[in-house]
């Protein structure tokens, strides 16, 4: 099969397509044969070297597609059945092994690509506000990147938890996006000053919790954005890694909350995975949760889909296509 393979890190160049041998299911596996693949951020951590992986080795971790075939004690799927995952073993590929209890059954009324699209932003977005800090009716919530691929599903989730959005975005291109996704106020970081923004617009209070993504070049203003007792949640860092925190921060900006969540916890166990999808599903087939995809490029184009990424230029979610 055909797969991308990282031999050594750097930049979107290090990101080569090869052949190499078809998985095999072991016990309790299962092996997908791909039609959509998602591109993440924490992919792009990984080919750089930030996140430590054993070279060389095939990124990614979400995909959608049919299973091709399954390996001993496996009940439950056959193939041929449409499945999605965010623990697909190197997902940039043809095929990707996984273990089948970590495996989605896909609703009919749900295409690949979709499920692709939705999987590990819609599960991300899902238990940052109705887990990590449940949004609750009349709560400010502040979501940075909100035209981007969780910042859009975020804003849909938070409106229809009753929650008042404040979303920062680059252009006026974005802020439409983002105003369509539900955000109540918009603020454009590159013009205006979101700690502003999020004061005047709370009456001087601040918001009660900030979904930040970007992690260096927000990080301060995001905890200055916060009400007393407030809540950071730090699921991403695109501009760089937050340098190390004193604790006092905490106490002296308001008694205030950091967290640093991952879909992984939120979603540790093949029930609580299974839920989570469930309701992703369900709200995007009443029309409840759209999901925009950006773009889409073949798998063999897997540097220009992380140059897109990378760029800050996609609105919504970047897909490749074996």
């Amino acid at each position: 099969m055909k797969a991308i393979r990282v031999s050594r890190t750097g930049g979107p160049e290090v990101l080569q397509l090869e052949d190499v041998p078809d998985p095999i299911p072991g016990p309790g596996e299962a092996v997908v044969r791909l039609e959509a693949i998602g591109v993440n951020f924490v992919e792009i951590y990984h080919r750089r070297g930030l996140y430590s992986s054993q070279l060389p080795f095939t990124p990614g971790s979400e995909g959608a597609g049919t299973v091709a075939s399954v390996g001993p004690d496996v009940t439950g799927l056959r193939p041929g059945d449409r499945v999605a995952s965010v623990n697909l073993l190197g997902s940039y590929a043809e095929l990707a092994r996984a273990a089948a209890e970590r495996l989605v059954l896909l609703p009919e009324k749900v295409d690949l690509r979709t499920a692709a699209a939705a999987m590990l932003q819609g599960l991300t977005a899902h238990y940052l506000a109705t887990s990590t800090y449940p949004l609750k009716p009349g709560d400010w919530c502040l979501i940075h990147a909100a035209a981007g691929g969780v910042g859009l599903l975020l804003c849909q989730i938070a409106r229809d938890r009753g929650a008042r959005i404040i979303g920062t975005v680059s252009t006026p291109a974005k802020a439409e996006l983002a105003r369509a996704a539900g955000a109540h106020e918009v603020v454009r970081y590159t013009e205006q000053d979101f700690v502003s923004e999020a004061r005047r617009t709370t009456g001087g209070r601040g918001v009660s919790v900030v979904y930040d993504s970007v992690g260096k070049t927000t990080f301060e203003g995001s905890l200055n954005s916060l009400a007393p007792r407030g809540m950071l949640v730090l699921f991403g860092q695109s501009s760089g890694p937050v340098p190390p925190v004193d604790p006092q921060l905490l106490n002296s900006k308001g008694s205030l909350f950091l967290t640093r969540p991952t879909v992984t916890h939120y979603s540790a166990t093949k029930e609580e995975l299974g839920a989570r999808a469930s309701d992703l599903f369900q709200w995007v087939m009443a029309g409840a949760l759209k999901v925009r995809i950006d773009r889409t490029f073949p798998l063999a184009q897997a540097a220009e889909a992380h140059r897109a990424l990378e760029g800050r230029g996609t609105t919504g979610k970047v897909l490749l296509i074996p």
